[in-house]
């Protein structure tokens, strides 16, 4: 596996995923105490908008495991991206 790169294109893949899945990306401010919020019953993720760049990344990879995404609705590209991205999250 390729290291992760911490760039906007990789951000846009990684809530894509999310995103392909029905989920809605917001960004907030707020009193994140983790940096992120889940609407489950919405399908809805809202993230602290004053966290950096690789903050957003990190903090997706590891809110991943926890949304319901149908692996099938996903891309090829996507679905490799997925499958790397639990890798990492489970191994944390």
């Amino acid at each position: 596996m390729a290291a992760l790169k911490f760039t906007q294109t990789t951000l846009d893949k990684v809530e894509k995923i999310a995103e392909d899945s029905g989920y809605v990306m917001r960004y907030e401010r707020g009193s994140f105490q983790s940096g992120y919020c889940i609407l489950q019953a919405k399908k809805v993720v809202v993230l602290n908008k004053f966290l950096p760049l690789e903050g957003r990344i990190n903090t997706m990879i590891d809110l991943l495991p926890q949304l319901n995404i149908n692996f099938d609705s996903l891309t090829l590209e996507s679905q490799k991206l997925y499958s790397e991205l639990i890798l990492i999250a489970v191994a944390v």
